[in-house]
């Protein structure tokens, strides 16, 4: 299964008009991906889109609900993602750090949403929210209300939106997520790094490592990719691959195989 589980939507800034449901199931399907993140589901209108565009045909997994005009793209599986950008201060610092979450469906989605709204958050704004809530504590939030969801710190190089950058971010998962950092299974290598440079670093020896687009536009999907390895694509199987395996060994039958 190749898995770009990183983009985003027509309503996040600087995102090409044409990233609808439709068209990012045409662009999957003719770069050969099988799994794809809906991105944005943080956003109320995107989130109207998702649940107006995908139906559930699988344990977390959604297809298009409906024949399209640019053809049969029934092949092209969903998954629910989004991503997350928390500013805040710690240590004498800003700290700017974007985050991955995966859901495992509408239901989950909602609450979460609900929730952010209830602590203060503008989801209208952008598709990716800007949130002043601190990565540790927007774990402990999320896997409050759902502890199957998974958080991926994102493109964990990026010098100024990253949970290692080097202008705002930490010099470790720990520093950054405190306690919660036991629940941080994966990271996102993003586009300024590889699994070979990333299996140098101590601090993500215990860690899988994937890859994703982070797309604006269709043309740039699978411009990275994660390859999973399992004999029947479900957001629990995606969670154990990203969940058991680290960079060294592989644990059971759902894995991560290697990043494109």
């Amino acid at each position: 299964i190749i898995a770009d589980l990183h983009l985003h939507s027509k309503y996040s800034r600087a995102v090409s008009p044409e990233m609808v449901i439709p068209k990012m199931a045409w662009w999957g399907k003719r770069k050969g991906i099988n799994l794809l993140g809906t991105g944005d589901f943080t956003h109320p209108l995107w989130l109207r889109e998702i649940k107006a565009n995908l139906e559930e045909t699988g344990e977390g997994i959604y297809r298009l609900s409906h024949l399209s005009d640019l053809g049969n793209l029934s092949d092209v599986q969903f998954l629910l993602s989004t991503e997350i950008s928390s500013i805040y201060s710690q240590g004498g610092k800003v700290r700017r750090i974007h985050n991955v979450v995966l859901s495992p469906s509408i239901e989950t989605v909602e609450k979460i949403n609900n929730e952010l709204i209830r602590r203060g958050c503008n989801l209208h704004s952008d598709g990716r929210p800007i949130i002043g809530i601190p990565a540790k504590d927007l774990v402990k939030i999320i896997l409050e209300i759902d502890e199957r969801c998974l958080i991926i710190p994102a493109h964990i190089w990026t010098p100024w939106f990253s949970v290692y950058g080097s202008q705002s971010g930490f010099d470790s998962i720990e520093e950054c997520f405190g306690e919660m950092s036991k629940f941080i299974y994966g990271v996102e290598t993003g586009l300024s790094s590889d699994p070979a440079m990333n299996w140098r670093i101590k601090d993500l020896n215990k860690r899988s490592l994937l890859s994703s687009s982070d797309a604006h536009s269709g043309p740039k999907l699978g411009r990275e990719a994660t390859v999973f390895e399992m004999e029947e694509v479900s957001y629990e199987n995606i969670r154990k691959a990203i969940s058991q395996i680290g960079p060294i060994g592989q644990i059971g039958k759902n894995k991560i195989s290697h990043t494109l």
